[in-house]
């Protein structure tokens, strides 16, 4: 799906730049950094839904750890 994206000035000439030095393009690039944003952001869902299933169902083994 085509998409157009407004960057500030700067971040544009920020995005040329690593992209010549990695050989790629600026849509290539963004489109890496989407993809590892969306990554990112479902191991951090994962953790979260284990750190909330560990308090819930270990409550009192934190506890006596925390009175340990």
């Amino acid at each position: 799906m085509a998409m157009t994206l407004r960057l500030p000035e700067e971040l544009d000439r920020d995005l040329e730049d690593l992209a010549a030095e990695r050989h790629m393009s600026k849509s290539a690039l963004l489109v890496e950094a989407a993809r590892q944003l969306v990554e990112k952001s479902r191991r951090e869902a994962v953790i979260e839904r284990g750190f909330q299933f560990a308090l819930v169902h270990d409550r009192e083994a934190l506890e006596r750890l925390a009175d340990a």
